[in-house]
């Protein structure tokens, strides 16, 4: 049956993953597909953030219910449904890199695709059709490492900050992001090697 094929694939995520119905389409008709979704939504099964966007809600420990999305998830579902490229801006790239300790009511990206506005919750996520330039060959965390760098500027940025930069990745993450950024703007390179330096550290303490 189509929908115990949807559940199965569902619970073999982890809670919080968030999804589209074309993340199903290898298993059933478009319009079947929906269907599907929708029982289980009204089951309880999984939560529709927006329309055509549901997720695998993770429980709150705290709180009868469930823990808002992640913002950024939600991000990267709609732009893979879509078939953009995104990049976070230097504000929410600080976010994600836990270097700004409030928490954005716009989660703002730069993208290849057209320019959207979303709301979840009282949330917005925002795109901003942009050339990406120095950011287009990079992976997803190099791009957030770069962006965020940028943002806190060359001069201000503290130990106990390279030491987040620095827990961002693992050691092997790291060799693979240095070398993905030898292009990139010369300073914002040598913050990235000391910050994975201070990450080194963290682990053989």
């Amino acid at each position: 049956m189509l929908t115990e094929k949807v559940i199965a694939r569902i619970y073999g995520m982890k809670r919080g993953w968030c999804f589209t119905p074309k993340d199903f389409h290898d298993l059933g008709s478009p319009s079947a597909i929906w269907q599907a979704l929708s029982r289980l939504e009204k089951k309880g099964t999984i939560r529709k953030i927006l329309r055509g966007v549901y997720d695998y809600p993770i429980e709150n420990v705290f709180l009868e219910g469930y823990a808002s999305p992640n913002p950024d998830t939600v991000a990267h579902t709609i732009a893979r449904a879509n078939g953009w490229k995104i990049v976070p801006d230097g504000l929410t790239a600080l976010t994600i890199l836990t270097l700004s300790t409030q928490i954005p009511a716009t989660w703002n990206y730069f993208t290849d695709g057209p320019s959207r506005e979303y709301r979840v919750d009282t949330l917005r996520l925002t795109f901003k059709k942009r050339a990406l330039k120095e950011t287009s060959g990079l992976s997803w965390h190099s791009a957030v490492l770069v962006q965020g760098i940028k943002e806190m500027g060359q001069d201000n940025l503290a130990d106990s900050e390279l030491r987040k930069i620095g827990a961002f990745l693992s050691p092997a993450q790291w060799k693979k992001t240095i070398k993905e950024c030898r292009y990139v703007t010369a300073w914002v390179l040598e913050i990235m090697k000391k910050a994975s330096s201070y990450g080194e550290e963290e682990r053989t303490e």
